[in-house]
């Protein structure tokens, strides 16, 4: 069921998105550890802060401030879309993103009390991602573009740009998962590094298979563009926040500024993949062997 356009629903979900990325970036600030170094860890301060230190300290209190004020925003983002939104999967998101909230508190209310344990840790870090993601699709269906229609295309690629649509966010998520494992040292930097190849080579066909065949098209010329463009940012960051945590003892801040750069830009290259194989999904034709494959799979 198409549901009409709301201008004020849509700005209000774009504002939910921001403050999302707002409160990843102050998470990943105050969970950075390295060279001995404490920055406290949200609610508490487990450690002494050092003076070279002292500028991130702010994060802590605004971290918990952040993550209230996105709680409520969610509540009223699910009731608004609830209320006016006539696609009921809509309505449905709405409320899944409040819940995936809910659980993100939990999970840090356990990272607190437990003293970060890395399981959970790493949990609390990647759901914040994938909430991001999901707000930043609530911000695509409740576009104007959106509510204007689909523009069908074939796909003629090998291989299929609607398969690599699958692919390529569980790619970018378990890439997240490695990352956020070695942060808080479940793991260590080479799986990071590997899944960081594996997750660059997969966003690369993509969006170069996506702008060769439909450079022109209004949905997915823009949203690969965009996905290439935070990939190479993401790239750079990661070197750079590797030989800055070389440098950790001597500079300590330019560590931390250059790791919360690299997890914000992930949880920017999450959305933006996530939002290029909804397009594709939503744009491109099934192509015969595919359509046959539904068949048999609805008939099964």
């Amino acid at each position: 069921m198409k549901s009409p356009y709301h201008p004020w629903l849509h700005r209000y979900s774009i504002l939910v998105a921001f403050c999302t990325l707002l409160l990843v970036v102050a998470g990943a600030s105050v969970t950075s550890k390295e060279a001995g170094l404490t920055v406290p860890d949200w609610p508490l301060a487990y450690g002494q802060l050092l003076p070279p230190m002292g500028g991130l300290a702010m994060f802590e209190q605004g971290h918990r401030l952040i993550a209230t004020a996105v709680g409520i925003l969610t509540i009223v983002l699910a009731v608004w879309l609830s209320r006016v939104d006539r696609r009921s999967w809509m309505r449905k998101l709405g409320w899944y993103a409040l819940g995936a909230v809910i659980v993100q508190g939990l999970l840090g209310r356990a990272t607190v009390l437990w003293l970060q344990p890395p399981a959970v840790s790493a949990a609390h870090a990647c759901l914040a991602q994938m909430f991001f993601s999901m707000t930043a699709a609530i911000a695509v269906f409740t576009s104007r573009s959106w509510q204007d229609g689909a523009e069908m295309v074939n796909d003629y690629g090998t291989p299929s740009l609607r398969s690599l649509a699958i692919i390529a966010p569980i790619v970018v998520l378990i890439q997240i998962g490695l990352g956020a494992a070695f942060r808080h040292r479940a793991l260590s930097l080479m799986p990071h590094i590997i899944g960081a190849l594996v997750a660059t080579v997969t966003i690369l066909l993509i969006s170069v298979f996506v702008l060769t065949q439909f450079q022109n098209h209004k949905s997915l010329g823009p949203a690969a563009r965009a996905l290439l463009t935070i990939v190479c940012l993401q790239v750079f960051l990661g070197i750079a926040a590797y030989f800055a945590r070389l440098q950790a003892a001597a500079y300590p801040l330019a560590m931390v500024l250059t790791t919360v750069a690299h997890v914000a830009t992930g949880g920017l290259t999450l959305a933006s993949t996530a939002i290029l194989s909804i397009q594709i999904r939503r744009n491109l034709r099934l192509t015969v062997p595919e359509a046959i494959s539904s068949r048999e799979a609805v008939t099964s």
